[in-house]
Formats: C-alpha cells, sequence, structure tokens
C-alpha cells in the first residue's frame, strides 16, 4: 500500500490528521515543525513525538521527501534537476546560483495545456497538475535546498491552471508553522489567466509576472493561444485595480524575437500600455528549440529596446541566460524525450 505524504499537508491538515489517529492536537504542529523547519526525511525522526504514534504514523504515512534522479550542472553554475513523480512522471526543477541570491525555478505541471509557441514545455503537450506535496518536494530535496533565498514558479507548467495546489505550496512557505519566508521572496509567472490572476492578486501577497511577448493582438495571438480568451489588454486593465508601487511587484516578460517584436512600434506601444502600471519589464533572449522557426534579437536592438523604455518611465532589465547549455534556460524545459 503506497503511504500518504506528510510533506504538503498544512497544518490544520495535519492537526485533523493525528486528531482521526487518536494522537493530541498539539501533534499536528510538532509534525510541521519536523518537516517543514527541521527538514526530516523520516517520522523515526521526530524524537518529540512518543514511539507509539510515530508507530502507529508510520503504518500509513510518511514525509514524502524523493531525491532527484539526475542533475546537470552548466557551465554557468546553473543545475537542472529531473524528478521523478509516484505516478511516473517526469519534471524539471533549475537552481540558480547568483552573487547575493539563490533561487529555483519549480514546476507547477507536468507538461503545460497553454501551447506558445516558442515553448518546449508546451510542445509536450499536458500530463497532469503536480500535487502541493511534487511541488514542494522539489524545494525540500534537491541538494542546495538550505541555501535557497528564492522561488519563481516558471518552471514546467502554467502556475495559475493549478492555483490551489500553487498557492498551498505559497502558505506552507510562509506560514509560521513552515519556513516563514516572506512572500517577496516568490514569484509566480503566468501568461494571464485573468480569472484565476485576480484570484492570486486577491488572496497572495507574492510576486507576479505576466508574459507579454507582444502588445499587439495578432502578432501575440501567433504566439500564445492565450490571446484569444485573454487578451493582454484585458490582463493590463485589470492590473490596474492594484496597487504594485509598495514591495508587491509586478513584472512582466518579454522574450525579444528578431523582426518580429523588437521594433521601435513594439516599445512605443508598450509604453502607451502600461501607462498607470507601476512595474518592470524584463527583456529575454529567445533561447532556440527543435521545430521552431524564430531567432533571438541581436544585442544591440536588445540594448536600445531597454534604452526607450527605461527612458519613456518603464523600467526595464534584459536578463541574463543561465544554463542554456543544459537546456535550463527560459522555455526549455522539458521531459518528453526522458519519459521516452
Amino acid at each position: 500500500m503506497q503511504k500518504t505524504a506528510l510533506l504538503g499537508q498544512t497544518l490544520s491538515e495535519l492537526t485533523q490528521l493525528v486528531k482521526d489517529l487518536g494522537m493530541p492536537a498539539f501533534t499536528g504542529k510538532q509534525i510541521a515543525e519536523w518537516i517543514y523547519s527541521k527538514r526530516v526525511c523520516s517520522i523515526d525522526e521526530m524524537t518529540n513525538i512518543s514511539v507509539k504514534n510515530r508507530a502507529l504514523l508510520n503504518e500509513s504515512f510518511e514525509v514524502g521527501r524523493y531525491s532527484p534522479i539526475h542533475e546537470q550542472v552548466s557551465i554557468d553554475g546553473t543545475v537542472k534537476y529531473l524528478f521523478k513523480t509516484a505516478k511516473g512522471h517526469l519534471i524539471e526543477s533549475v537552481y540558480i546560483p547568483e552573487d547575493d541570491r539563490s533561487t529555483l525555478c519549480i514546476s507547477s505541471q507536468v507538461g503545460c495545456k497553454m501551447n506558445c509557441l516558442f515553448c518546449m514545455t508546451g510542445k509536450q503537450g499536458f500530463s497532469a497538475h503536480l500535487t502541493t506535496h511534487e511541488i514542494l518536494n522539489q524545494f525540500y530535496s534537491i541538494p542546495l535546498s538550505e541555501k535557497l533565498t528564492n522561488i519563481v514558479f516558471m518552471g514546467m507548467g502554467e502556475p495559475l491552471d493549478n492555483l490551489d495546489n500553487v498557492m498551498k505550496t505559497n502558505t506552507i512557505l510562509t506560514a509560521e508553522y513552515g519556513l516563514g519566508w516572506s512572500p517577496r521572496r516568490i514569484t509566480v509567472s503566468s501568461i494571464g489567466l485573468i480569472p484565476k490572476m485576480k484570484t492570486f492578486l486577491d488572496n497572495s501577497e507574492c510576486h507576479l509576472a505576466i508574459s507579454m511577448h507582444s502588445p499587439f493582438d495578432e502578432e501575440r495571438l501567433r504566439l500564445m493561444p492565450v490571446q484569444k480568451p485573454y487578451p493582454i489588454a484585458n490582463v493590463l486593465n485589470e492590473l490596474k485595480n492594484y496597487d504594485f508601487s509598495k514591495q508587491r511587484r509586478v513584472s512582466f516578460e518579454y522574450i525579444m524575437f528578431n523582426n518580429i517584436n523588437d521594433t521601435q512600434r513594439h516599445a512605443s506601444e508598450i509604453v502607451r500600455m502600461l501607462k498607470g502600471i507601476y512595474c518592470r519589464v524584463n527583456l529575454i533572449r529567445f533561447h532556440a528549440i527543435p521545430g521552431v522557426d524564430l531567432q533571438t534579437s541581436p544585442d544591440d536592438k536588445m540594448v536600445a529596446f531597454r534604452d526607450y523604455l527605461t527612458k519613456n518611465g518603464v523600467m526595464t532589465t534584459i536578463r541574463k541566460s543561465r544554463g542554456e547549455d543544459i537546456f535550463a534556460a527560459c522555455g526549455m524545459l522539458s521531459s518528453t524525450q526522458k519519459e521516452q
């Protein structure tokens, strides 16, 4: 019989679990501390719980930590991890070390439904939502877990399409019984699923990153099918209802494709559309993927684009590419070949 994972359960769920087993309610808080703060891998390590109760827990439950089955290290220090879920699905996560921080780019789904033209994950289709347990395991089970300072939901999948499990993950990471992280250390990326985006913004303090990639309707539709149900103009109109002028941040991801979305006309329209939204734009080099006839904009175009946006009041940066040599850069995560 497969045991139920304790990792991924909230304090209230753990409390109800132990009460159902006839244990004192405070045992739930003890378990949460052992799993999330002390990072144990087995129930037997929970030494302030009686031997009898540990044995009872062991009959049906386990902590649920499982290590990556493979890792690749880039020449720039980025590390890509491959995990296998209990149902046999494969997912990838990326550790990105920097001078002042260590970020984990985590996956929220096996594959993706959104089928963006430029993304390898979208090319493999959708297989499953990841559970809270499977999302958190990526965080807790990499060798460098305790060095992490930030999380970005920018791996495989559309995070807001798996909103409940993403929100539950963030609740555990930011809760006092969990890691007690500030929500400002977590960024959730989305292509703009408006109803779920509003739910996220109304019920979370984590940062939001929106994939724009073109300010023009027909052009964005060719790149991103989501433009049809949720046009970027509608996404921006919703964002104008929220205050991002304090600690919480909204940013826009903009992959630059040579002679497609990198002209002065595009830059001018972005300035117009973002008026009234306190935000940042991240320009991203396109990383070539098989079967897609797109090329990245040259550096001089990207610099000119950035300088124009910045000069006109839109804070803009060019994101440094990381892990391209191991297919760990933006838009390159996929587990299709590994599952064959």
